[in-house]
């Protein structure tokens, strides 16, 4: 269904992306300001990567590096192996950025700007690409409006579709669904689905914790400009976040048995005290946690056990040393 842009096949089995000790700054009252502090990561062939930290963590500056928008003041980007500072018209041909605006379409209608994109990479308009690309994100009863004149869920497929059009083996998504509704949301994620199953890499920042944990095969984790982890999006959840035991008891509870679940950091998720929560860091941790029931004398009716998520681990890893 998909074509791709031909490169050279050694090319194709190297790492989509590297960013080596990469810095930038910027001036400021004080004097400068580090906004991506010695940043190294390295992306796999085919993967889907998530580019995750709270505002101000260095995220769309090096968006805007990779891109060749910014230009770091150390370190080095490849892409596929191309440097993108001394061989920039191959790495940006090679990679498609999804902004969260455009910068020189707004008045131009949808059909001329879809028209137009692939020339400024130096790739020739593919017209059956373009028709492709316009009926997967339905845009054809809009080719003839001007983007100021669409709604915002308009807006996003434009903007897709705009990334897709020079046939990028990477790309990056910016916040590609903020402010969209669920079922386009989905639609979306089907068609990257797609797109990534023909071997096109995805680097993906959202604040949508669920739709992260969904689609990313890692996370990489940024704070202050730096790298705080970067692990497969299971493990991590695993690693960082622990799982909720609710223990639903026979009779309300009384302080003596918290004192038995001290180490399961306990607390009564009701005033009536009929249910008490734990923190395991596992659930292998279950069975000990019964054990000590009986030996305590609390009698349970019933238990609920439920995984950590995402955005556990984000709040986990956002606070860093203050918890």
């Amino acid at each position: 269904m998909f074509s791709i842009q031909q490169i050279p096949e050694e090319n194709l089995q190297k790492s989509p992306l590297i960013i080596s000790n990469v810095s930038k700054s910027f001036p400021s009252e004080t004097g400068s300001s580090t906004v991506v502090d010695d940043l190294s990561f390295e992306m796999q062939p085919g993967e889907v990567l998530g580019l995750l930290g709270p505002n101000g963590a260095g995220k769309s500056t090096t968006i805007n590096m990779i891109a060749g928008v910014l230009m770091p003041d150390a370190g080095s980007l490849s892409v596929f192996g191309f440097d993108n500072r001394k061989e920039y018209i191959k790495t940006r041909r090679l990679t498609g950025v999804m902004h969260q605006d455009p910068v020189i379409e707004q008045y131009l209608l949808v059909g001329q700007a879809l028209k137009i994109h692939s020339g400024y990479y130096g790739v020739q308009d593919d017209p059956s690409w373009r028709e492709l690309i316009v009926e997967q994100m339905e845009l054809g009863p809009h080719l003839q409006k001007k983007y100021i004149k669409l709604s915002g869920g308009m807006r996003r497929r434009f903007m897709l579709a705009k990334t897709l059009l020079h046939k990028p083996r990477l790309i990056i998504l910016d916040e590609p669904t903020a402010g969209v509704d669920v079922e386009l949301r989905n639609r979306l994620w089907s068609f990257v689905r797609e797109i990534n199953n023909v071997g096109i890499s995805v680097l993906l920042t959202t604040h949508y914790l669920d739709e992260a944990e969904e689609m990313c095969d890692r996370i990489a984790f940024m704070k202050d400009g730096k790298l705080i982890t970067l692990e497969p999006t299971q493990d991590l959840i695993e690693k960082v976040g622990d799982q909720k035991l609710s223990l639903i008891l026979d009779k309300p509870a009384v302080e003596n048995d918290l004192e038995s679940f001290a180490q399961y950091s306990p607390r009564f998720a009701s005033s009536e005290r009929k249910e008490l929560q734990l923190s395991l860091k596992s659930g292998r941790e279950l069975a000990g946690v019964i054990e000590l029931a009986k030996t305590s004398g609390v009698s349970i009716a019933d238990v609920y056990l439920s995984r950590p998520d995402l955005e556990d681990v984000f709040l986990k890893l956002s606070m860093g040393d203050r918890q």
